[in-house]
């Protein structure tokens, strides 16, 4: 769909550890003209599906995040790792590629029966999203879909997420 999003996005072999080959959207968030058609695309698709908020994830989901909650003037909630948030939270703990983390967000980002899109920059195993989409569902919200700008389908992401609409415009 962003083809030449796609061919600016680059491989970092062995990051953050042997036998990871990590995608690098900086020469996307370096170059205006890219950074624009992705937020202008993500915007688009968030338009078209009448949510409440934007849930974005640590970190590089702020990047993406923050200028379409602007655009479309709806609320954004950051879901953080474990001790990065001041007021009081629920957490919820997944596994990683090459790990394990907890992810937190405030117990009052979200209202019962809101509409909430998840937004980050990479689906890779679908445990980050999962684990948010967990918190969001525990605080009574529903995810109405998860954006992505780059989907690894190779690493079947997907499986793990059934039952959630997903949107990636650049799939590896």
């Amino acid at each position: 769909m962003l083809e030449h999003v796609r061919n600016a996005i680059r491989d970092i072999p062995d990051f953050p550890q042997p036998g990871i080959i990590f995608k690098d959207i900086t020469p996307v968030l370096k170059s205006p003209p890219l950074y624009a058609d992705v937020v202008r695309a993500l915007t688009e698709r968030v338009r078209e599906l009448q949510v409440d908020k934007i849930a974005v994830i640590e970190s590089r989901g702020f990047l993406f995040g923050a200028p379409v909650a602007y655009e479309l003037g709806l609320g954004l909630v950051p879901i953080r790792k474990k001790g990065k948030l001041p007021y009081k939270t629920i957490e919820e703990s997944y596994a990683l590629e090459y790990g394990s983390a907890t992810l937190e967000v405030h117990e009052d980002a979200f209202e019962k029966g809101e509409r909430v899109v998840v937004l980050d920059d990479l689906l890779a195993t679908g445990g980050t999203a999962l684990a948010s989409a967990k918190l969001i569902e525990r605080l009574g919200a529903n995810v109405a879909e998860f954006l992505f700008l780059v989907e690894l389908a190779f690493l079947d992401g997907r499986k793990r997420l059934n039952g959630y609409s997903i949107f990636a415009p650049v799939v590896y």
